[in-house]
């Protein structure tokens, strides 16, 4: 018996659900909680395994103090041309990161410092260690 893989648009919705939760500092069973649900069904979400209602987002757009539109910006579309993310869309692995608690904390405390030179030492410094970690993998 296979399974299906999640269909793109869920997991790009659950996604920005995880950044949002995670950007209030909630957890999971809070946000069930205030939506009458368990958090192995806002893991579910999270996941894009089991698909939202409209309803449903309308609810969770509510308890996450964001339009229902932050749920999609920037996500899959099915557009005629055939391309797969709108125009605008950042690559997967900026939203992947940014809905990680490291990824926003991070993101958090950089946006915090306001000294160009500083910020451009900060990315010199992590391109470096990605590079070593990168040639210690090869």
């Amino acid at each position: 018996m296979s399974t299906k893989a999640p269909n793109p648009v869920d997991r790009y919705v659950g996604s920005r659900v995880r950044m949002r939760r995670i950007m209030l500092g909630m957890s999971q069973e809070k946000l069930g909680d205030a939506l009458g649900l368990t958090f192995q069904q806002i893991q579910k979400y999270e996941k894009g395994t089991n698909r939202v209602g409209a309803s449903r987002i309308q609810q969770i757009a509510e308890v996450l103090r964001v339009p229902v539109s932050f749920l999609f910006e920037g996500g899959p579309t099915s557009r005629p041309d055939g391309e797969g993310f709108a125009e605008e869309a950042s690559p997967a692995y900026v939203s992947d990161f940014l809905a990680t608690s490291e990824g926003l904390a991070l993101t958090r405390a950089f946006t915090r410092i306001t000294e160009s030179k500083l910020r451009r030492s900060i990315v010199d410094l992590v391109e470096q260690i990605a590079a070593r970690e990168a040639a210690e993998k090869r």
